[in-house]
């Protein structure tokens, strides 16, 4: 213990803050390596099977802590309570808008796509929505490779298009409205 106390406090220690958790882990891990000292089959350092030990032992204690929660709402001081309160507020609203972002991007999406061309669509909704690799596309469309390697570059340089097209009009709609608002 003397010899590798150190070490499996410094491992105990990366699992936990509390002092009192890392005593406990450390007990816990020269428990276990004393009752399994006869398993120890010596083909590798002792350091090695202790540091296994130690950061199964550890892995363990979080994953039991996680299965019984030990801090209750009825724990927390008023101030605490609100604070959470506002947390989980401000998460939902923030859950929320970014739904409602997400569903604008997607319909953004889906018509910047159908502007593009069946293959080119094809294409790029493999690759990029989907992440299939070139020979996916190959297998799916009998196309050579050269061909998908081509067809997509072209039709991401044609989507790019589309969207700065879009931005633009978009824009110059925006300085249109803005100018008249101040006439």
């Amino acid at each position: 213990m003397g010899r590798y106390s150190p070490r499996v406090f410094r491992i105990a220690s990366r699992f936990f803050r509390q002092r009192s958790l890392v005593e406990e882990a450390a007990q816990e891990v020269f428990l276990k390596a004393f009752t399994e000292l006869g398993s120890f089959e010596g083909r590798g350092s002792m350091e090695g099977w202790l540091t296994r030990i130690a950061t199964n032992t550890c892995l363990n204690m979080l994953r039991s802590a996680k299965r019984r929660p030990e801090l209750t709402v009825s724990d927390l001081t008023e101030e605490q309570s609100q604070w959470v309160d506002n947390a989980l507020m401000y998460f939902a609203t923030e859950r929320h808008e970014s739904s409602e972002r997400n569903l604008v991007a997607a319909d953004l999406a889906g018509r910047v796509l159908d502007t593009l061309s069946p293959e080119d669509r094809l294409v790029v909704t493999m690759m990029d929505a989907e992440d299939a690799s070139v020979k996916d596309v190959v297998a799916a469309t009998g196309w050579s490779e050269s061909k998908v390697k081509v067809q997509a570059f072209r039709a991401r340089r044609r989507l790019r298009q589309a969207l700065e097209k879009l931005l633009a009009k978009s824009s110059n709609q925006r300085t249109a409205l803005e100018s008249a608002g101040k006439k």
